[in-house]
């Protein structure tokens, strides 16, 4: 069964938002309204209203008006956005008033029915937590599947982060990789969008080296130091070169830190409007889908975090599913 009520979105880009009810949905709605401005994008928010029936003493239980269960969710999620809309900040995002908002009401688990969507996406928004019963877990389900799997970027919220600076600073980790060299120009492209600073941030570590008779002299971290804010900045330079869609780029920053990748992120996005990391980096598990430090930030930054992975060609076509379609 399939039904709808009003049309497609129209030929603008579309951000993708999975809506819950949970205490971080509102965040999470925020995010996605003013993403979606700031791209001159309509926005689709998803829910899920899927209905598991278990048996007492072997009698089924009532099955549920489905139909109900849908507009009860529908009238939620309307609800939400009204309250969302409202806000201050939100209202002042330049195009907030030209955001078409469609609404998915879809009985099929969230995780599947968010990837597949993202097929047709220019940006998925999700919350870091749920409300599922693993709620106590660092990253819910829903995002940890999301941010490994989404055929276009996917940003992680969470319920609580920490004010942002002004102006507005992306932070983006920089490591050599092929995915750090996307995750820069989505860093790029988003300070343009928000009018605000690009923070390039590297890592390092020096490690003494012994052997059995002498040891093995290692550079200093000036030294190290130097030569990796070297590389970033012919890394960006690279990369302003070829993509024209970083014309006009706004300022760009570079930060060179001591200690394990993962940490420095973490530590530096404290007060930024997003951290943007690639889906995979340099390390020895590049063949797993979503890397270790990806996975750290999207788990503990405080800010936003994107994570992006280079595009693997065209999409194979979404599946139908089960759901009840409204415009806003």
């Amino acid at each position: 069964m399939n039904g709808s009520e009003g049309t497609a979105a129209g030929e603008r880009p579309t951000v993708v938002v999975g809506v819950d009810g949970s205490d971080a949905s509102r965040q999470v709605l925020a995010h996605a309204l003013a993403a979606a401005a700031r791209r001159g994008a309509d926005l689709e928010v998803v829910s899920s209203v899927g209905v598991n029936l278990y048996e007492l003493g072997g009698a089924p239980l009532v099955t549920p008006d489905i139909g109900q269960v849908r507009d009860e969710a529908l009238e939620q999620v309307r609800t939400l956005l009204d309250e969302v809309r409202g806000d201050a900040d939100v209202s002042a995002v330049p195009g907030i008033g030209e955001v078409g908002v469609r609404f998915v009401v879809s009985e099929r688990p969230p995780a599947p029915e968010l990837v597949d969507r993202s097929r047709d996406a220019s940006l998925l928004v999700v919350g870091n937590r749920g409300r599922g019963a693993a709620r106590s877990a660092l990253l819910g389900s829903v995002a940890l599947h999301c941010a490994t799997h989404a055929a276009c970027p996917v940003v992680v919220v969470h319920s609580s982060p920490v004010a942002a600076d002004r102006p507005p600073r992306v932070v983006v980790g920089v490591d050599g990789s092929a995915g750090s060299r996307v995750a820069l120009v989505a860093a790029i492209e988003e300070a343009t969008r928000l009018d605000g600073v690009v923070e390039v941030v590297s890592s390092f570590q020096v490690t003494d080296l012994w052997s059995d008779l002498s040891s093995v002299v290692v550079p200093s971290s000036d030294k190290v130091r130097a030569r990796i804010a070297g590389h970033a900045r012919e890394q960006v330079a690279a990369v302003l070169g070829e993509n024209p869609a970083t014309d006009g780029a706004p300022e760009i920053r570079f930060e060179v830190h001591e200690g394990a990748a993962g940490e420095v992120l973490i530590r530096q996005s404290r007060g930024a409007a997003v951290l943007v990391v690639g889906s995979r980096g340099r390390g020895a598990f590049r063949s797993l889908l979503l890397g270790s430090i990806a996975l750290d930030c999207a788990v503990h930054a405080p800010c936003p975090v994107m994570v992006v992975r280079p595009l693997a060609g065209p999409a194979a076509p979404r599946p139908r599913s089960e759901s009840a379609m409204a415009d806003h």
